[in-house]
């Protein structure tokens, strides 16, 4: 609730009403959405149980009720860590939008001509009340960044260690098949298996990294923006701050983080070489397993021979 508070103030301050309606819109489209074709899943898996154990109905209903509760408590604490990372992406973009303006006004004032420059002394003051203003709501949004990964840590690295294990196991059960050789097919069982458990998976996980990624490509806009600013200027002070807002953005790392793990796309990247590399593994044990079966059905057969001989 105090992340949520913070949050909100934050966003109150910064994110006109139209920014608003917009991200609304995203979120409550995403939210829908999703909760829809999760509940869609659950009803598809749970319904193939019923019919294959139709004995003690009531604990297997209690059983599917708790079961669907966790994991709907599980799948919505997942959305609203990245509703959050939304709020907090839409606040970066706020305050690049406003170096950007500020960019398009002294570029303006260069080109303009002699007249103007008698406003110039109080355009840079204001221009450095707000370049002052812009980093105090930086270092806020830092501080809220800060606390998100505290908060979500764990949760975020139960769910990266269970889509990786889940992925790869149901990959490895229903597509790797041993006749003789190995044998990969996707037969019903795994599209089955795939609509009811794996896009589930899949689906959280790129939702998260999607929200990170282009958080972290948010703020690193904000420091390219910022040097484009002190291109555009010829004042000294204005300089000198547009410095020390440099110098705080590289201290100030506004990375997604669980347990020191970044949530972005090369997190995407590890899992899928991960899966690659274990099911490369789990098929080269496959293939010894039945390698030394076959050689100990050959050295018994080889045994009973000599015997009867």
């Amino acid at each position: 609730m105090r992340l949520l508070q913070k949050i909100w103030e934050i966003s109150s301050k910064l994110l006109p009403s139209e920014t608003y309606q917009k991200l609304s819109r995203l979120i409550h489209t995403k939210d829908v959405l999703s909760v829809i074709l999760t509940v869609a899943q659950e009803y598809m898996y749970f319904s193939k149980i019923r019919l294959l154990e139709t004995n003690h109905w009531i604990v297997n209903c209690l059983i599917t009720a708790f079961i669907t509760y966790l994991l709907q408590l599980e799948f919505h604490i997942n959305m609203l860590y990245v509703n959050c990372v939304c709020v907090l992406k839409a606040c970066f973009k706020k305050i690049n939008d406003d170096l950007n303006y500020m960019q398009r006004l002294m570029t303006n004032d260069m080109k303009s001509s002699v007249p103007s420059l008698i406003c110039s002394t109080q355009r840079n003051q204001i221009f450095l009340i707000e370049l002052k203003t812009l980093m105090k709501q930086h270092l806020m949004i830092n501080e809220i960044v800060r606390l998100l990964n505290i908060i979500f840590s764990l949760q975020l690295l139960a769910t990266v260690i269970v889509t990786f294990v889940e992925i790869t196991c149901e990959l490895y059960h229903y597509i790797v098949h041993w006749q003789g050789e190995v044998i990969i097919t996707f037969d019903r069982n795994f599209l089955d298996t795939f609509l009811t458990s794996m896009t589930h998976y899949v689906m959280k996980v790129i939702l998260i990294v999607w929200a990170c990624e282009t958080g972290k490509n948010q703020t690193r806009e904000i420091g390219i923006t910022i040097y484009d600013v002190l291109n555009s200027t010829r004042d000294k002070q204005i300089k000198g701050e547009l410095q020390l807002f440099s110098l705080q953005i590289l201290h100030c790392k506004n990375t997604f983080l669980t347990k020191g793990l970044a949530m972005d796309a090369t997190l995407l990247a590890a899992m899928v070489g991960g899966i690659t590399t274990y099911m490369l593994i789990l098929i080269q044990f496959l293939i010894a397993a039945h390698s030394c079966d076959e050689k100990s059905g050959i050295n018994i057969t080889n045994n009973s021979s000599k015997r009867k001989r």
